[in-house]
């Protein structure tokens, strides 16, 4: 295995709100629950995670901005912040490692507003309607797109 990357994991407004929601459209585990699990797969995967919530448009932003040279990769769900942020855009086009755009429900079997991601413009993939399972392959996708766990032989 590679030396240990580290890989910014950004949450968006209401995440932390996650397993509490009636409708069940994110799952029932809880917030901190799906941090221990990101925390204990990236652990296994050789990734040092820093895994981060923000209510705040302009504090993802400048967590974006921090990254840039300290970190291999980023793994974000901008939550509402997706459909409407230029700003987090335009930082994450400024970052130069990979990106994985990560989300809880398949958006595009949602309102037609959420079927609009501007994350994806910056994204070098999508894991989207896996729930917190797909927080984990979004993971595994960022630690081979860094080197840090080699992909199988074919």
């Amino acid at each position: 295995m590679a030396t240990t990357q580290k890989i910014l994991f950004i949450n968006g407004p209401n995440a932390n709100l996650y397993g509490l929601d009636p409708s069940g459209t994110y799952g029932t585990e809880s917030f901190p629950a799906i941090k221990e699990r990101c925390e204990a797969r990236a652990a296994s995967l050789g990734l040092e995670l820093d895994f981060r919530q923000s209510n705040y448009e302009g504090e993802i932003v400048d967590w974006i901005q921090q990254a840039r040279g300290t970190t291999a990769g980023i793994v974000i769900n901008a939550a509402g912040l997706t459909y409407t942020s230029i700003a987090i855009l335009d930082a994450l086009l400024a970052y130069e490692g990979p990106i994985i755009e990560a989300h809880m429900s398949n958006i595009w079997k949602r309102e037609p507003f959420r079927h609009k991601s501007f994350v994806s413009k910056a994204a070098t993939g999508v894991v989207a309607g896996l729930g917190a399972l797909g927080y984990e392959l979004a993971l595994l996708a960022i630690a081979d797109l860094t080197g840090t766990r080699p992909l199988p032989a074919p």
